[in-house]
């Protein structure tokens, strides 16, 4: 894809080539079909191109300028996305890594459990919402799971966001975990007890593991399979 930059500032992206003419950053992003609605997920190949540029060139070059903020890396054709539209416009996406797909292309491991992978709403849009109703979509779209994941790190906004979703909808509390590829149970940490430990006075900063052979506070490096029995995820769940 060719890209138009300011002669000034090579990180500015004033323009993308598409159809044999050049449009302005914010004219890709905007539709004139009105069915074009809330969240829609990515299909078609202008679909993609939206999805790429709102993360490669809006997230990454225009408006990704905070030091806290993450870094996507652009997304594979297969990937699994929905864009929210608001008003003809694309505000903001999130991906999801499958069950079952590869972590990689230099590995043979596969996911796990359902992962969202990125998500982003364009700074004139936040501070909406927008962020609790992608997770919420995301936790409706796998209602049949009994864990999910959200990939490791996650940044101090998206932890605000988990906070106040997972006060809303309690019954989420023990599905929503932060995870690293490919998931399994020594990769997962309970966002919610991750949560209510940094809120205690005592509480500890860093809780990687809830496999019950493992200890609170500590990262392991062999591989667990097995699942922790449920007595032991009931019992962290009443550690104050």
């Amino acid at each position: 894809m060719l890209l138009l930059t300011d002669p000034k500032d090579k990180e500015t992206v004033l323009a993308v080539y598409l159809d044999q003419r050049w449009w302005p950053v914010e004219d890709v992003v905007k539709t004139a079909d009105p069915s074009r609605d809330g969240l829609i997920s990515v299909q078609t190949f202008r679909e993609r191109i939206v999805l790429f540029v709102l993360n490669y060139i809006i997230f990454g070059m225009l408006e990704g300028s905070s030091a806290n903020d993450a870094f996507f890396l652009p997304h594979s054709a297969t990937e699994c996305a929905k864009i929210l539209w608001r008003n003809g416009e694309a505000v903001a996406f999130y991906s999801v890594k499958m069950k079952g797909s590869l972590c990689d292309g230099t590995t043979s491991q596969c996911y796990m459990l359902p992962v969202l992978d990125t998500i982003f709403v364009r700074r004139k849009y936040r501070r909406g919402g927008l962020g609790m109703k992608m997770l919420h979509d995301f936790c409706q779209s796998f209602m049949a799971e009994d864990a999910l994941g959200i990939s490791c790190p996650i940044s101090a906004a998206m932890y605000q966001v988990c906070q106040k979703f997972l006060q809303t909808y309690p019954e989420e509390q023990k599905r929503l975990w932060e995870v690293e590829a490919p998931g399994d149970w020594s990769q997962r940490a309970n966002i919610w007890l991750k949560i209510q430990m940094e809120s205690s006075p005592s509480g500890s900063k860093t809780i990687h593991l809830i496999s019950p052979e493992a200890e609170v506070g500590s990262r392991m490096e062999t591989t667990q399979t097995s699942k922790p029995r449920q007595s032991d995820v009931e019992q962290m769940y009443k550690v104050q």
